[in-house]
């Protein structure tokens, strides 16, 4: 599951993100983004009556949410040293398109004084993210999506937006909630489609929709995945250059070929609907698991040889906790900076999905930003 986040638009999945809200303001208020952020579980979704179950330890690789359950109390963070640790050795391509509105950057802006505020400045605030799209808002989402996607083009930079609304989102755990029915929800994605533009844009479309269906009945499945289908037809004709990516789920949860075999369903292997499968938001696993994984998935999945796959690496750089644990877990530290440069076959680029300091619902309410999380991430001794 996802812990919900955002950037501009509005809740996401117990992932971070950068979201836009709907707010009401209308057209006055259609730029305005927010980032907020929802927990996912390492593994597959427990009972809403207890706490998720601790998982075995990753293997050996290169050097969300539940309502009813009790959460892991957070860690205290360190105090801040007097002065910053050295940078980070990654560096983000310049074709990905930063938002200026997100709660990173609003709090960067906020509190120039604060010790660490360049840490936090320098190795988070000043990465591109993902523009999450979590409000079931109709009447104005077009203009949203727009403005997203037209500062991207206004400067030469690729977005990435999360359309995150679909019904029975989350399976009612933190990030419920989407458009009531598949027929409005089709119609939003419509909508969502409108405001696509014409230049370079990736989407992660509906992160948890493919990878946690057991909530369903195989009807209500069959009719998502038809409705995911048509989404991933409608975001491509509205916008050719638009690249549609499908939700695998992450190396810790379902095995690659069953994994496909879903994936199939929700018309993940048509080069009409999609140009591959996206891994890991808001989760942890490390970049060398997510190839791994991602590469098994897509040979499964068959389909055109073109299909690809992006990786969010934004808190990966520790890997998963050995205990599974998946709200705001302590000792992890930030992963590869963004980039459609990985170098890696059939990786298409490593994204920051979940935004880095968006707390899953243990270092604050579910999708707020905590900077001494954020702290603690950004000054992590980075592996993956």
């Amino acid at each position: 599951m996802l812990a919900v986040a955002s950037v501009v638009v509005a809740a996401g999945t117990v992932t971070g993100t950068l979201s836009a809200l709907d707010d009401g303001g209308g057209a006055d208020e259609a730029a305005r983004l927010r980032a907020t952020v929802v927990p996912r579980p390492d593994r597959l979704p427990v009972p809403r009556s207890a706490p998720p179950s601790p998982t075995p330890s990753p293997s050996a690789s290169e050097a969300s949410e539940t309502s009813g359950a009790a959460l892991p109390s957070p860690r205290p963070s360190s105090a801040p040293p007097t002065t910053a640790p050295p940078a980070p050795r990654a560096t983000g391509s310049p074709r990905l398109y930063r938002h200026p509105d997100s709660q990173v950057m609003e709090w960067v802006r906020g509190n120039v004084e604060d010790p660490r505020h360049e840490v936090i400045r320098s190795r988070i605030a000043d990465r591109p993210a993902a523009v999450w799209f979590a409000d079931y808002g109709p009447a104005t989402v077009t203009a949203r999506v727009a403005a997203v996607t037209a500062g991207g083009a206004a400067t030469g930079r690729v977005p990435v937006v999360v359309p995150y609304a679909i019904p029975d989102r989350d399976c009612g755990g933190h990030s419920e909630g989407g458009a009531p029915d598949l027929a409005a929800y089709d119609d939003w994605i419509d909508a969502f489609a409108a405001g696509l533009g014409s230049g370079e844009v990736i989407v992660i479309l509906e992160p948890d929709s493919v990878a946690q269906v057991d909530c369903l009945s195989a009807r209500e499945r069959a009719d998502r995945f038809a409705s995911l289908a048509r989404a991933g037809r409608v975001l491509k004709a509205a916008n050719p250059r638009a690249r549609v990516y499908y939700d695998a789920g992450h190396s810790g949860w379902h095995p690659a070929g069953q994994q496909a075999a879903l994936l199939r369903q929700a018309g993940a292997a048509s080069a009409d609907s999609s140009d591959g499968i996206f891994s890991n938001v808001s989760n942890f696993h490390t970049t060398a698991e997510e190839v791994a994984y991602d590469r098994q998935v897509l040979d499964a999945l068959g389909g055109p040889a073109s299909l690809g796959a992006v990786i969010d690496t934004s808190r990966n750089g520790n890997g998963a906790p050995s205990d599974g644990e998946w709200c705001d877990p302590g000792g992890r530290a930030v992963g590869r900076a963004p980039t459609l440069d990985t170098g890696e076959d059939r990786i298409d680029a490593y994204l920051w999905v979940k935004l880095p300091g968006e707390s899953d619902g243990c270092k604050g309410e579910p999708g707020t930003f905590s900077p001494s999380y954020a702290y603690d991430l950004a000054r992590g001794a980075s592996s993956s």
